[in-house]
């Protein structure tokens, strides 16, 4: 029985446009205005949204040294699907930041137009994930690329048919504060902390919904009416009706019952 899952995420964008046409052609997710100066972007044309982007022409560029987003997650059906986006992305030409192999998971790394990190994985099967006893161990190396593109159907599927958000990483000030929120206030449980420098929390033995780092050294929180981060959308079995929590960061979690 699922505990906790992810919804969607809002994003503040200074050129709605730019970034709904970079997640439309090159990411492959739909687009459905959603309100005024706002876009939903769905798996497909009648699923919920995955992530919501929030046109504001006054949004500033998130400052250095701030917390705030490391890269949301989407997680597609398998390898066939990593597969087709990874050609996608190839055909539009845009940058992929790294292509990694985590043991749990596959996964390509790219950026948006503002700057936000995007993870496009596919999950290997429970039984194959790398454990420390009762602890995930994930690693980092190089991503089998001819063996992903080997996957890719003579007819390709469309990349995104099926995605969730399947994660969300964070920059933070602080792991102990930031590692005591997520386990408190949100009941998910570590599932790795010998990573330097991060650590994994997720709910229902999942490798993480949550991730947070401090890599990139932020000293301050949120910067408020900055492009990027605004709210992160959960539903929890924790709740039974819909509340608003604030990290110690200032990142947003809206959370509704499961």
């Amino acid at each position: 029985m699922s505990t906790f899952q992810l919804n969607h995420i809002a994003l503040r964008t200074p050129d709605l446009a730019r970034s709904t046409a970079f997640y439309t052609v090159v990411v492959g997710l739909h687009a459905r205005p959603a309100g005024a100066d706002r876009t939903a972007l769905t798996a497909s044309v009648d699923t919920a949204p995955l992530i919501v982007l929030l046109g504001d022409v006054h949004a500033a560029p998130r400052p250095p040294g701030t917390a705030g987003l490391f890269h949301a997650a989407l997680l597609v059906r398998d390898r066939a699907h990593l597969a087709a986006s990874l050609a996608r992305i190839s055909e539009t030409a845009w940058p992929l930041d790294g292509l990694s192999d985590h043991g749990v998971s596959e996964a390509l790394y790219l950026t948006d137009p503002d700057g936000n990190g995007v993870e496009i994985y596919r999950d290997r099967p429970v039984a194959e994930w790398p454990h420390n006893g009762d602890r995930i161990a994930m690693v980092t190396r190089r991503m089998d690329v001819d063996g992903v593109l080997a996957a890719l159907p003579t007819t390709p599927p469309s990349p995104m048919d099926g995605a969730v958000l399947g994660h969300v990483h964070l920059e933070a000030t602080s792991l102990p504060r930031s590692r005591e929120f997520y386990e408190r206030d949100l009941g998910l449980a570590v599932r790795q902390d010998d990573y330097p420098g991060a650590v994994f929390l997720a709910a229902d033995g999942y490798h993480h919904h949550i991730a947070v780092n401090t890599w990139g050294r932020s000293r301050r929180p949120v910067a408020p009416g900055a492009a990027g981060l605004v709210e992160i959308s959960a539903a929890s079995a924790r709740v039974t009706a819909p509340q608003t929590l604030t990290d110690p960061d200032g990142i947003r979690l809206a959370l509704t019952p499961l």
